[in-house]
């Protein structure tokens, strides 16, 4: 995997997990949200959290998208490119 493979990776996966946080954080309070029913987490490491774990759920979609392109050394002059 070239550098160009993971750019393609992880950039779209960084601009929907800031939409993504966005769209959740703007309907739930970080502060309303406990861990455990004990643990009240500061605002920013909810934020945080929140932002990395959207990355890591895009990411992993847009590397099993890469994953799954055909190889281009594999493919024939009768194969139909899309």
């Amino acid at each position: 995997m070239n550098a160009r493979s993971i750019m393609l990776i992880l950039w779209p996966s960084f601009l929907l997990a800031g939409v993504g946080s966005a769209v959740v954080f703007a309907f739930i309070d970080p502060l309303d949200v406990a861990i455990f029913g004990h643990i009240r987490p500061s605002r920013e490491w909810l934020y945080a959290m929140g932002f990395f774990a959207f990355w890591g759920m895009t990411a992993l979609s847009s590397l099993l998208t890469v994953l799954m392109l055909p190889d281009k050394s594999a493919q024939t002059d009768s194969d139909i490119d899309f």
